[in-house]
């Protein structure tokens, strides 16, 4: 019942398998031992009738409230223990589950963030999460556990009278049978609901994102308009899954209380043909109150069940998504950089790199530069191992980089690239990222050497100035220098940057180069260069074109080159610096 696909069905840990079944063993247990309580009953209505019948005196009042009251402790005992086993375990789930999806998201090569939406992996982190929580609290336990103890009961009702248990239990597996019917509707609705919910969620995220660019050009109400029509669509697909759902589970319900009429019809007939006397048709009808209420809130739920499968997917898909993964250990015999026949598609059937070879040896920049689009940012990406190659090798080292971990491999990479990302915290504590566990002096002198002095000392508390959300209280060209600055303080072997100075003014990027040389002494750099000035004083130049190596060498040899793409780029770019508005 509980086995492995049971248990990605539910995307439960192996743990919430071991908690489903301590819910349901004690769901087991509480149903019997309240349908314990109805005996109870009926023995002292049994004891009251044969008083009344043939005057036999009653059993001391004593003996009952003994009864009751061990039978209150009881139950007051199990429902406790019901109670931790199918709520106060499942929130330890969450969190193992939660934990066990970041450490996931943590592993996964950043080619998979690529290809899903952040509002997506949200949605599955938050919302999926929390629709499974519910599962795995109201549900699972009780469904399962009502299944086994209305079997166990059954079995003792069909010995005791097979007609009285046929009229009382028919309906319990119709109802059931109708609902699991519906499974298919259930999860074909949910579906849409959940992609509807995406819809909202990105479209909620991609306006706050640009809320600047969707003031400028004056389109808030286009982005309202839109917005909106993606929450009403939200709101249709859950009232139409709400409609589809509840029908079939009213319905589910209704039938399995017919149980009740004919258990009445059936008791009556045999009653009046004098087969049974009034106390089994008593005792039944009590049955049948125990029976049907731990499927009530079941019933109530059981759609929910169907739809938590939908949640349980998209958890499962980003398990199953193969990680990067590798060696612990990484001593390479150097760090020269070597492309060798190096392929890379980012979709299936469309190719970015072919066949691409060069090496970028240590102590040297190496400069990739060429048209947009012909794959220059890819080659960084694969050089510190953000993607993974599909076919050729990159060693790093003599160290073919895909059999090392990568976050054992970056410990030797430094990146700086044009799109700065800091956190909203100190200016201190955003430079410490570089190197964790470094000393206040060594951040510090790191903030120094990247010229961080001269605008931190006016602010209003220094370095413990907090810097709001990605810096937004920071300038371009500070913000570039704080990434210098964890570039410096990490001092890794390998540096890889990415035209970090294009976006700045004159005077901050005389700033950022002078900060910028003093990081690059004795690195394997890799510059990723659209600004052809930014590669004159390179070792080494790559041009790429369409996915491919199409010239390589000095900047003199490729400038040499008749009809050659470097030549022709340093002609436009000067051309271009003459113009006028």
């Amino acid at each position: 019942m509980f086995g492995k696909e049971f248990q990605r069905k539910y995307a439960l840990t192996d743990q919430g398998i071991k908690n489903t079944k301590k819910g349901t063993f004690w769901t087991v247990v509480v149903n019997l031992i309240v349908m314990g309580g109805m005996g109870i009953l009926y023995l002292l209505m049994s004891k009251y009738m044969d008083t009344l019948t043939d005057g036999a005196p009653l059993p001391k009042a004593w003996v009952f409230l003994l009864l009751v009251l061990g039978f209150v402790i009881l139950s007051l005992v199990t429902h406790l223990q019901q109670y931790t086993a199918t709520y106060g375990l499942v929130y330890g789930e969450v969190r193992a589950v939660r934990i066990g999806l970041a450490e996931r998201l943590r592993k996964l090569p950043l080619g998979y963030f690529g290809k899903r939406d952040i509002a997506d992996l949200t949605e599955t982190i938050m919302g999926d999460v929390n629709r499974l929580e519910h599962v795995w609290s109201h549900c699972l336990g009780y469904l399962y556990g009502s299944y086994i103890s209305t079997a166990i009961i059954a079995v003792f009702v069909f010995l005791y009278d097979w007609r009285m248990a046929l009229a009382c239990l028919w309906g319990v597996p119709v109802a059931f049978a109708l609902l699991f019917g519906s499974r298919k509707l259930a999860k074909r609705q949910s579906e849409l609901t959940k992609a509807a919910g995406v819809q909202v969620a990105d479209g909620i995220q991609e306006t706050l994102e640009n809320i600047r660019e969707i003031r400028a050009t004056n389109q808030e109400d286009h982005f309202l308009e839109t917005l909106n029509g993606k929450i009403d669509h939200l709101e249709k697909a859950m009232r139409m899954g709400e409609l589809s759902t509840g029908i079939f589970v009213n319905a589910a319900s209704v039938i399995m209380r017919l149980g009740v009429a004919t258990t009445i019809l059936t008791g009556a007939k045999l009653i009046l043909a004098g087969k049974i006397e009034f106390m089994p048709l008593f005792a039944f009808l009590m049955v049948i109150t125990r029976i049907y209420a731990p499927f009530d809130q079941a019933l109530a739920l059981i759609a929910e069940m169907f739809m938590s499968q939908i949640s349980a997917g998209r958890l499962m898909e980003i398990h199953d998504t193969k990680t990067a993964e590798g060696s612990e250990t990484f001593a390479p015999a150097g760090h020269d950089i070597v492309f060798e026949n190096v392929g890379f598609e980012y979709r299936q059937d469309e190719q970015v790199l072919k066949g691409v070879s060069f090496t970028a040896r240590e102590g040297e920049v190496t400069a990739l530069v060429g048209p947009s689009g012909s794959g220059k940012s890819t080659c960084a990406k694969l050089a510190a191992r953000l993607w993974d190659i599909s076919e050729g090798s990159i060693k790093v080292g003599g160290i073919d980089i895909s059999s090392v971990d990568p976050e054992v491999l970056l410990t030797d990479y430094s990146m700086v690239f044009q799109d700065v990302v800091l956190f909203d915290d100190t200016v201190m504590e955003n430079i410490r990222l570089g190197r964790h566990g470094a000393t206040d002096e060594e951040v510090l002198a790191a903030a120094a050497a990247a010229n961080c002095d001269e605008f931190v000392e006016k602010l209003p508390q220094g370095y413990a100035t907090p810097i709001g959300k990605n810096g937004a209280k920071l300038s371009g060209g500070e913000c570039q220098r704080i990434s210098i600055a964890r570039a410096l303080l990490k001092n890794a072997p390998i540096v890889l940057l990415d035209e970090a100075t294009a976006s700045l003014d004159v005077e901050n990027e005389t700033k950022v180069q002078g900060a910028l040389s003093r990081l690059l002494q004795g690195k394997t750099v890799l510059v990723i260069a659209h600004r052809m000035r930014t590669v004159e004083a390179a070792d080494k130049i790559v041009v790429l074109a369409d996915g491919r190596v199409a010239e390589e060498g000095s900047p003199e040899e490729l400038l040499a080159m008749e009809n050659g793409i470097f030549r022709r780029m340093i002609q436009l770019q000067s051309a271009s610096a003459g113009w006028s508005i």
